[in-house]
């Protein structure tokens, strides 16, 4: 069965947000359906951070990232997402 991927983009909501904490808190956030398979630290400027995530969830799925979005931007830590692209695969 395929997957959906999605990479989306978070911006924490000051400087002082612990990226590997909010990960940790992303991962546990998320309902069994959706998984983050990879995360990376992208340097904005002048030592601000964002945090990309990689989510892969079933292709039926209804809503698409609907919830994804729903979810994160319920955070505190989080100001805003963006939604980078989103593919179908079978690696996962």
């Amino acid at each position: 069965m395929a997957k959906v991927l999605a990479a989306i983009k978070v911006n924490p909501a000051d400087e002082n947000v612990d990226l590997d904490k909010l990960v940790e808190k992303i991962r546990d956030t998320l309902p069994n359906e959706y998984e983050v398979v990879k995360w990376e630290k992208v340097y904005v400027a002048f030592g601000l951070y964002i945090l990309r995530i990689y989510v892969t969830m079933p292709e039926e799925l209804e809503g698409g990232t609907y919830r994804i979005e729903q979810l994160l931007t319920g955070l505190p830590e989080v100001s805003s997402i963006d939604i980078e692209y989103v593919t179908r695969t079978e690696a996962f």
